[in-house]
């Protein structure tokens, strides 16, 4: 391979190919080198697969996903695709005599496949306040999602190298030489990793990664079959385990809650999934064509750390755990736009490597806690004694407006929060704040520059960015509404860095711009400010 361009390690002055190279070119790899060349660092994905892999994965993207790409102009394409999913469930649900105008069916948001009623969850809320246009985006399948970055990595100029993979590499203090299946090398600064549950690159950089032993054999599938008229709609539980029919025809997951399967990766045949559905659902049915097939379990692992040195690990390669709840691709993606930047502004030069200790800091916690519920969903799922009085009682408080609001909004990803500082909305996701001219605050993220928002047109909080102008930009327009907030700091990831209510402490505002932003260069007063 012949690389298109040279980045220089600014630490030993070595000739790298590139700046960052990612291992995994899924959604996780490809929105990381996203972040990264809009922030204009070269970067190489390195794939395995020629094309993208048609087999169905997660379907269902929360509001802290949307908001990302809803920063970086993205959030009509998603609109496009949720709509279009909306109407295809919309008819195979009334094809089974099913009216989910409402969006409260059998087959919405779910914890352990006891099923939310959207009608139950209190909106007013002040964690859905300025939730935005991204709020009414759900339904968009993990293929759509890795065509669309595919899309945005060639506009950026990514290079995406297909049909190679990782196999092996040498970490230096100064960079990572890669070498590729294919026999070729290449020379990065930065390595990492987004290959993966069964990520090479954790396996060979030695990575610790304790977990729990899985217990259960899951397989979701799309098929056409014959006497599927007998499958239920939505979640159903049984003495043989648990299936979910829906949202659109032929698409089937069955739960098997007697262990792990012998063979993982043997090939899944039309036998096996007539098997599993006599089992698990009573129904017999003949499959007659597979259109997609894969099995899982609920192995919880997670990296103690995300980075050693100069390789580092995002999406899967860091965590692996049960898919139920559709939290994999979005934990994922959250990790990349915390990581983008942070290693964007090392590799430019003006923060130090130290930066990228907070993206375990602040990452592992929240991919602790997708473990935790996903395993305590395999334990709803259970059809003892026990575990099913204890699901008596979920259903029972997830029945109620406090119960559904608060699991809605645990999903979503909104109620992530990162260290907190001074100020309560520090370390919280920012509010999409309407604004005066009709725009929100997401619509002025796309550059992939922090924001400095200020909402009460103060001269004295607009001055005190000048010197990050490269990093930071300034946005001063009213809010369409009072919010209580004068002026608000937001990290490229969507992160409050600072805020400030009524009078604006001027030494917590510098605190956070050194934090996060490094050291200032030369005032600038041509700054424009919108």
């Amino acid at each position: 391979m012949a690389p298109s361009h040279e980045a220089v390690d600014s630490r030993s002055g070595r000739a790298a190919d590139y700046s960052v190279v990612i291992a995994g070119g899924g959604p996780v790899g490809l929105m990381l080198a996203c972040e990264l060349g809009l922030a204009g660092v070269d970067v190489l994905v390195i794939e395995r697969l020629t094309s993208i892999d048609p087999t169905m994965k997660a379907g269902y993207v929360n509001l802290a996903t949307v908001r990302a790409f809803q920063r970086r102009g993205m959030l009509p394409q998603l609109q496009e695709l949720h709509d279009a999913a909306v109407e295809r469930t919309r008819k195979f649900l009334a094809s089974k005599g099913i009216d989910n105008a409402a969006g409260g069916g059998p087959v919405g948001a779910h914890f352990s496949g006891i099923v939310l009623d959207i009608g139950l969850v209190d909106f007013t809320r002040p964690m859905f306040t300025h939730a935005g246009p991204a709020a009414g985006v759900v339904l968009v399948s993990q293929q759509e999602i890795e065509a669309l970055l595919n899309e945005r990595a060639a506009e950026l100029g990514v290079t995406v190298l297909r049909g190679t993979e990782v196999a092996g590499f040498t970490a230096e203090s100064d960079g990572v030489t890669v070498e590729l299946g294919d026999g070729r090398t290449v020379r990065g600064e930065w390595l990492v990793g987004a290959d993966g549950g069964r990520s090479v690159v954790r396996k060979l950089a030695g990575f610790d990664f304790p977990g729990v032993d899985p217990e259960i054999t899951a397989r979701q599938f799309v098929v056409d079959m014959i006497g599927h008229e007998k499958l239920r709609v939505g979640w159903n539980r049984t003495d043989g385990g648990v299936y979910l029919h829906g949202p659109y025809p032929g698409r089937i997951v069955t739960v098997e809650l007697d262990g792990p399967p012998d063979d993982r990766d043997a090939s899944i045949t039309p036998a096996e999934l007539e098997a599993t559905l006599r089992k698990v659902a009573g129904v017999d049915v003949e499959v007659t064509a597979i259109h997609s097939a894969t099995r899982f379990t609920d192995h919880t692992r997670q990296a103690t750390t995300y980075r050693l040195g100069r390789v580092l690990l995002a999406g899967d390669a860091a965590h692996v755990h049960s898919p139920l709840g559709g939290q994999g691709q979005n934990l994922g993606i959250g990790d990349a736009v915390n990581l983008g930047w942070k290693l964007a502004a090392v590799v430019k030069g003006w923060a130090p490597k130290d930066l990228l200790d907070t993206y375990t800091t602040e990452r592992h916690p929240v991919g602790e806690w997708v473990l935790e519920w996903t395993r305590a969903q395999v334990a709803g799922l259970r059809t003892d004694a026990r575990s099913s009085a204890l699901r008596t009682v979920l259903s029972d408080l997830i029945a109620t407006p406090d119960g559904a609001t608060y699991v809605l909004a645990k999903l979503s990803g909104i109620l992530h929060r990162y260290e907190p500082g001074a100020h309560d909305m520090v370390g919280a996701p920012a509010p999409d704040i309407e604004l005066a001219d009709g725009t929100h605050l997401g619509d002025h993220c796309a550059d992939g520059r922090a924001l400095l928002l200020d909402l009460a047109g103060n001269p004295t909080v607009r001055d005190a960015v000048d010197g990050w102008a490269a990093r930071v930009q300034v946005v001063s327009i009213a809010p369409a509404q009072q919010t209580g907030w004068s002026a608000l700091l937001i990290r490229p990831d969507g992160y409050v860095a600072w805020a400030a209510d009524e009078n604006p402490n001027m030494s917590t505002l510098s605190n956070a711009l050194h934090q996060w932003f490094g050291e200032p260069t030369s005032r600038d007063s041509s700054r424009p400010v919108r």
